[in-house]
């Protein structure tokens, strides 16, 4: 009846005890005690089975290459900008790839099944480009890849970039990039929005901008985001990520933005491990925390994401594709450390980057794509504070990684033989 059937799984939303049917690569059943045979069982035993984990942003042109031409010794984010300029003319398509296909590995050993990667479009060759497309239809059985055509040197201010963006998108990339704070005036910026929004509604394509990536509280391009997304008629459909600057923004004017931005429906995606790297440079003390106003965005109805941004690259010498630790991150930098606030930031690396991405058949009800994960916790917040062993991976019905459970021997007199950093019943709080 059923080719895979997990038993005894417990679920985000706190159901317990639940049995989960899977046949021809979809979700049957979600159930307490379901009848009927298998080809094969995953005893789930109170652990916590979630949606693949997602990220929302990544820059996977540039991943695995620290050290390449030289390492960023300042960490900041300019001098990585420099360093990509550096890099670029000696890319070779077939290293891109390779380094991407290692990530990918990576990635669905971690049970994160679905990234959406910015590439590089202002190079004149479009290689990366082409290497990610080829990445993209290679991985396509076990991982999604959606791409982003993006303008790292600016569309307006890179001779040739807009046209090269129409190429990527000609050659089947699927979202419209941009960078507005990184034009040369403001003014232009807010030109290179209307543009690149332009664009995107007149091909029926999304939209994901990096968007005041700064420590400049007047760096305001989200504003006109906002704006381009209800002229065009896109709501839901636009993405702003970083929107860094809004940490320095005063309240005033945030109480205005943040409403406009509901508006819009806007998406919004946070960095946390890049951001607090990267701004708050300028700062000696205080400093700022350098991530855009999460719980604030998200009270106001905002589908709020994170991303992990970069691995090992001119940004980022770390990383490992674990979105448990950007979950972590964030929920620290944020001061999310409620219950309540927990369990919304492993929503942001599970169904609210589902839905910025707009995956289809995401979740775990009965006709979504059966892509899952088994962890070794109870909860979504255990979870997290473990950095959960992924037991089982499985990408439409097919069991793709599995591990063993992390477990420490001890040798203690009177104590337990080994720990396993869980405490109590696994059980959601």
């Amino acid at each position: 009846m059923f080719d895979l059937v997990l038993r005894g799984a417990s679920l985000p939303d706190g159901r317990s005890g639940v049995d989960i049917g899977i046949r021809d690569g979809r979700i049957i059943a979600v159930e307490s005690a379901l009848a009927g045979q298998a080809g094969q069982e995953i005893d789930a035993n109170g652990r916590l089975v979630t949606p693949p984990f997602v990220d929302a942003h990544f820059h996977m042109d540039s991943t695995l290459s620290y050290g390449l031409p030289r390492v960023n010794r300042s960490g900041t984010l300019l001098e990585g900008i420099e360093l990509w300029g550096e890099l670029k003319p000696q890319l070779v398509q077939e290293a891109i790839v390779e380094r991407a296909l290692a990530y990918c590995d990576w990635a669905v050993a971690r049970g994160l099944l679905a990234i959406r990667s910015h590439v590089d479009i202002c190079d004149p060759r479009l290689l990366a480009v082409e290497a990610l497309l080829e990445v993209k239809k290679r991985v396509a059985p076990y991982l999604d890849l959606q791409l982003v055509a993006f303008p790292q040197d600016g569309v307006l201010r890179s001779a040739g970039a807009k046209d090269q963006l129409v190429r990527a998108l000609d050659l089947g990339v699927d979202v419209v990039g941009g960078i507005p704070h990184f034009e040369r005036t403001m003014a232009e910026g807010a030109a290179s929005v209307r543009l690149l929004c332009e664009i995107a509604a007149a091909r029926g394509l999304l939209v994901d901008m990096h968007c005041d990536e700064s420590d400049d509280p007047l760096s305001r391009h989200v504003e006109t985001l906002a704006c381009e997304t209800q002229r065009l008629g896109l709501q839901g459909r636009v993405t702003g990520s970083h929107l860094t600057s809004m940490h320095s923004m005063d309240n005033y004017y945030v109480s205005k933005l943040i409403p406009l931005m509901a508006e819009a429906q806007l998406g919004v995606v946070a960095n946390p491990l890049i951001n607090i790297t990267l701004q708050g440079r300028h700062d000696t003390y205080p400093k700022r925390r350098g991530m855009t106003r999460v719980p604030e965005l998200m009270a106001a109805g905002l589908t709020v994401a994170f991303g992990h941004d970069c691995v090992m690259d001119p940004w980022y010498p770390l990383g490992s594709g674990d979105m448990l630790d950007v979950a972590n991150m964030g929920l620290h930098v944020a001061q999310m450390t409620g219950q309540e606030g927990m369990k919304a930031c492993f929503d942001a690396v599970t169904i609210n980057a589902a839905r910025l991405l707009h995956l289809d058949g995401y979740g775990l009800a009965p006709g979504c794509h059966a892509n899952l994960v088994v962890l070794q916790a109870g909860n979504p917040v255990e979870a997290i504070r473990t950095r959960a062993t992924r037991l089982f991976v499985v990408r439409r019905g097919r069991i793709v990684s599995r591990c063993e459970p992390a477990r420490a021997a001890l040798n203690l007199p009177e104590r337990p033989a080994s720990v396993d950093f869980t405490f109590g019943p696994t059980r959601p709080v």
